[in-house]
């Protein structure tokens, strides 16, 4: 099967795509609790300002997260389903094509190596060993960026993304129905606010890219979900009053 690497880095780096696997596992956990704060903060403090009552914030929130939960959790399966199912399709075809033709497998992996800089001698003895060793986790590597043992589970992924959101959610409603009277609202902002500022550090620390913008960026759109669904409420609620 012909196709040009992707991530040659991981033929000398055994271990970077099972490392890399667990990073996106964590920087899908924080996304995942960033969007359970926003998404149930939002709606708790647009129902607590339009009302006084404890019993539709709570009834709001409980909704917002459950449903938020089971979304996140569907959504992840579907999507993570789908790339399991690929690669499952990928690896049965190159175990088929290296049963098939191996030779032609061989010269096909000496060339990817060639690609990646190396002399023809020093791809030939690479590709020659690495055959002998396990040739199917030779091309899967640098052909596809794929390890066999290492095939994302849909479930796990379903599990850890409705936990995180829920974790996430937890934060503003307790926030809210612990606080007593309209201070509730001014803590929950603030609460809010912290925890996005934490999560957007940690997962651009994750992702390595700029900290302070994805803070910035981050706590901006928290805020603006809550001033907006504030405003909303605060308008029904005295429209309705």
């Amino acid at each position: 099967m012909s196709s040009e690497p992707r991530l040659g880095s991981h033929a000398g780096e055994p271990h970077s795509g099972g490392m890399a696997k667990r990073l996106n596992w964590l920087r899908a956990g924080v996304l995942g609790a960033n969007d359970g704060i926003v998404s149930t903060a939002a709606v708790v403090v647009g129902v607590a300002s339009a009302t006084t009552e404890t019993a539709p914030v709570l009834l709001a929130g409980a909704a917002a997260l459950v449903g938020g939960a089971v979304s996140m959790a569907l959504g992840e399966y579907v999507s993570v389903s789908s790339q399991r199912d690929t690669e499952t399709a990928l690896i049965a075809k190159e175990t088929r094509e290296l049963a098939t033709d191996p030779n032609a497998e061989l010269v096909e992996l000496i060339g990817l190596y060639e690609a990646q800089g190396l002399t023809t001698e020093t791809a030939t003895r690479v590709a020659t060993e690495l055959t002998a060793n396990d040739a199917l986790a030779a091309h899967l590597s640098i052909e596809l960026n794929i390890d066999q043992d290492d095939v994302v589970s849909p479930w796990h992924a379903a599990t850890a993304s409705a936990v995180a959101f829920t974790l996430g959610a937890l934060l503003p409603m307790a926030t809210i129905l612990l606080v007593p009277g309209q201070a509730r609202i001014l803590w929950t902002f603030v609460t809010v606010i912290i925890a996005l500022a934490i999560t957007g550090y940690v997962a651009a620390w994750i992702g390595g890219s700029s900290r302070w913008r994805a803070v910035v960026r981050t706590v901006l759109g928290g805020a603006l979900a809550l001033a907006a669904t504030f405003l909303v409420g605060t308008v029904f609620g005295t429209a309705i009053a």
